[in-house]
């Protein structure tokens, strides 16, 4: 084992609770539009690290545990981007957040080796890898000579293979299962026993189950429904609903248009046991998780009287 090269990690928060993970996107081509780099080319370098400070800061302030960087969009259809690149967009970002909000933990959703250990480097704590190590066989060597948390995604999507829809946007084509969930549970016990064989700690493994990743839209209801079931492996679970296509096609409204869809989602996924819910509206869900946790509590402690009123 390599020497680990990180200082050591903040509490991590979602030991104790549903942590919230704030989306700060990077990119110029996000498929709900909050790309902080959407914008002309002449005005994009001098002020992106600063729109993702702010960013930053209104997040922590609405209740964010971990900031979630990305450099490059996952949308289905994206085209890659090249290494180099996302570099550019991401290690300038997480230094600054780093310095100016050093108790916060960030996050990089990222499936490049070489950025994994540039954002490290810069300051990061967590690797996101939407590809839990298919797309990179260095990527786990990386983070296991780092000792930080990983998040290992679900996902038999494959590249280019998704249908568009000028309205509800882009979804990856789904791949033929011969039992859904038990494939699922299969799988994904199959990538926590990769992580651990690289040398990564059971205790900073955390399994996402790949919503809206080569799965129907009845499949990617049935994640959330059964959320617990993959909790059962052992492993903290995180769920990424936000705005995703199978909330447009169930309720037909556009991206910027599924707040109460992804609340309905959130709240489904934290009484299934989800340890993080990583989220775009970070002040909403804050509070859709603090309220269907307070519920989830109720009556665990008998008050010293009974309270007047609601």
């Amino acid at each position: 084992m390599q020497e680990t090269k990180r200082k050591p990690l903040p509490a991590l928060p979602w030991k104790d609770r549903c942590a919230i993970m704030g989306i700060v996107n990077v990119t110029p081509d996000s498929f709900s539009s909050d790309g902080l780099a959407d914008m002309p080319e002449a005005a994009r370098d001098d002020g992106l690290v600063a729109r993702a400070v702010a960013q930053a800061a209104s997040f922590i302030d609405s209740g964010a545990d971990i900031l979630d960087i990305g450099g490059e969009s996952t949308r289905p259809g994206a085209a890659p981007v090249p290494a180099g690149e996302e570099m550019d967009r991401v290690v300038p970002v997480v230094e600054a957040i780093a310095e100016r909000f050093p108790d916060t933990l960030i996050s990089v959703d990222t499936y490049k080796s070489t950025v994994a250990r540039a954002v490290l480097d810069a300051g990061a704590h967590i690797i996101n890898d939407v590809w839990a190590g298919q797309a990179d066989p260095d990527m786990m060597s990386v983070v296991e000579s780092y000792g930080v948390p990983y998040v290992l995604m679900h996902n038999r999507a494959r590249w280019g293979a998704a249908s568009q829809d000028a309205r509800i946007g882009g979804s990856y084509e789904a791949p033929q299962y011969n039992n859904f969930l038990e494939d699922i549970l299969r799988e994904m016990s199959a990538m926590a026993k990769t992580a651990l064989d690289a040398g990564i700690p059971a205790e900073l493994i955390v399994l996402d189950p790949g919503v809206g990743f080569g799965k129907t839209l009845d499949q990617n209801l049935t994640l959330i429904r059964r959320l617990g079931a993959i909790r059962e492996l052992g492993y903290p679970v995180l769920l990424g609903p936000s705005r995703k296509s199978f909330i447009g096609k169930v309720l037909d409204v556009e991206p910027g248009e599924r707040l109460m869809g992804t609340a309905a989602s959130v709240a489904v996924g934290v009484t299934q046991g989800a340890d993080i819910v990583r989220v775009h509206d970070v002040r909403a869900m804050t509070e859709v998780v603090r309220m269907t946790e307070a519920i989830l509590r109720s009556g665990e402690a008998q008050p010293a009287a009974a309270e007047q009123g609601g």
